[in-house]
């Protein structure tokens, strides 16, 4: 009986997370699998996850300096998430 409590408890606030878990795991694989893409082009310098102005996830691609160019073949979306792009300025390491 013991076993049986211990489990419905462990799974629960697993069930109450529901698409929380989903999602986050999703927009992972989906900057993973475009990163390289994106670090290749002019410009880029970071790309990482965050939140839209809307406050949905999406994914934040960091420009050193304008770039038009590079703007022009960053996709708006990718796979349902929305994509955004800053100017970050370069980035040094210390």
């Amino acid at each position: 009986m013991r076993t049986i409590v211990l489990s419905v408890v462990l799974i629960i606030p697993l069930l109450a997370l529901g698409d929380d878990l989903d999602m986050s795991s999703s927009i992972q694989e989906v900057k993973k699998q475009h990163e390289a893409l994106f670090l290749d082009m002019p410009g880029v310098v970071s790309v990482g996850i965050g939140l839209d102005p809307n406050g949905n996830q999406a994914i934040i691609v960091g420009l050193d300096g304008s770039h038009p160019e590079t703007k022009a073949k960053i996709p708006a979306m990718l796979q349902d998430f929305p994509v955004v792009i800053q100017i970050v300025g370069p980035i040094k390491a210390q």
